[in-house]
């Protein structure tokens, strides 16, 4: 849980030319992305929000994001994303185009917190393999 008077580590984004940005820049492009798409209308989205930054303190190595739908709709539907809340993990592939390696739909706390380690292992575990075959 975030403390009181602490900074977030979660990205707030309000629009899509914000999206546009955070995704070209070339710092995030080796990290992977973690994104919340919440709405302020939304019990289940706001109770998961704690948890979100919870998530985002644990893993320092990726980058959260929270999208308020009604602030980015045009994102919502090119995500396509029905229902929220909806967290989607993604990594940059080789042709630096942005990939959807996982989503959850719902505010289910144990499987968001799994489905995020797993996702982390698993970009920590590629990343490692890729410097393995570029050392060997």
């Amino acid at each position: 849980m975030l403390e009181k008077g602490a900074k977030s580590r979660v990205v707030q984004v309000d629009s899509q030319e914000t999206w546009n940005l955070i995704t070209s820049k070339l710092m995030y492009q080796d990290s992977p992305i973690i994104v919340n798409f919440t709405a302020t209308w939304c019990m289940p989205a706001t109770a998961m929000e704690p948890l979100f930054e919870e998530q985002a303190l644990i893993h320092k190595d990726a980058l959260f994001l929270s999208v308020d739908v009604d602030e980015a709709k045009g994102l919502m539907k090119k995500m396509k994303i029905r229902a929220m809340p909806t967290f989607i993990m993604m990594t940059c592939n080789k042709k630096r185009e942005w990939v959807v390696m996982d989503k959850v739909v719902g505010a289910n706390p144990n499987e968001i917190k799994k489905r995020i380690a797993a996702f982390i292992h698993f970009i920590r575990k590629q990343i490692k393999n890729n410097v393995e075959v570029l050392v060997n």
